[in-house]
């Protein structure tokens, strides 16, 4: 067995038979830990790398595990038959997948071996060393863009946005990649078209930028607040309209340049 299959890393799901977060028919990994704290994430539970327990339904539930690379990729490699058939793979999520580089870059490193195509949901939140070792071994790169504003920024989510701008060039130049900018539409935070058409012209000037993915805020992980005895700072919020989306798709195509729609 190769070394690399041994390092071990922090996981708190395996989702199989995903049509999101990639290409074709998804494998996503999701990693314990992560360096924001946005205000409407989903994964509340992927925040801390400690091992942690939640409440659901009821009843306490361990969150997070230690597993080897050699572990995560039998699970991966059961659906091998649906990643050929629709261009599928395995896409490694969180948290922030780069919180843990040598677990993720191993992963990266496994499936490539076995020629299953390889995806990051990522914000870019790291020093460059630490992504240019992994990309070689990713198909494509799924980039968290949420303001250009970071002030606004580090309010809404606890970090500045700098450092994730400066990454965001560096991966699109690097041509290792298939690039893909996605922008979590958070009403309150960037849901006005003027924010919407600052992030794409912002995309306009990446190089190999093949799409920029408008997904708009849900509530889906609220409970999971309850659960871990922590405060919903979104409140009452509610997710935007269908009109609302048509609207702020307008202007992001007007002025991308990329290809651009709602979901995915």
């Amino acid at each position: 067995m190769e070394e690399y299959l041994n390092t071990k890393g922090r996981i708190f799901d395996i989702q199989r038979y995903s049509i999101h977060d990639g290409n074709g028919i998804r494998t996503i990994v999701f990693l314990k830990g992560c360096v924001l704290r946005c205000r409407w994430c989903c994964n509340p539970e992927s925040q801390e790398y400690a091992i942690q327990t939640m409440m659901v339904q009821g009843k306490p539930k361990v969150i997070g595990r230690d597993v080897t690379v050699a572990e995560v990729m039998e699970t991966v490699e059961r659906d091998r038959p649906y990643y050929r058939r629709t261009g599928g793979g395995m896409t490694l999520s969180g948290g922030e997948s780069l919180c843990q580089p040598q677990f993720a870059k191993a992963l990266l490193r496994a499936a490539k071996d076995r020629g299953i195509n390889t995806s990051m949901e990522s914000m870019g939140c790291a020093k460059w060393e630490t992504i240019e070792g992994i990309l070689p071994y990713l198909d494509q790169y799924l980039l968290d863009i949420k303001h250009m504003d970071p002030a606004k920024h580090k309010e809404f989510t606890g970090r500045s946005n700098e450092l994730m701008l400066e990454n965001a060039v560096k991966i699109a130049a690097s041509h290792e990649t298939e690039l893909s900018i996605r922008v979590p539409v958070i009403p309150g935070f960037n849901d006005t078209p003027e924010e919407i058409r600052d992030i794409a012209a912002y995309t306009k000037k990446l190089v190999n930028v093949r799409r920029l993915h408008l997904l708009p805020y849900h509530r889906l992980g609220q409970d999971k607040y309850t659960g871990l005895g922590r405060e919903y700072l979104m409140g009452d919020v509610e997710p935007p309209a269908n009109e609302k989306m048509r609207e702020l798709l307008k202007a992001a195509k007007e002025v991308s340049g990329v290809e651009c729609q709602i979901g995915g």
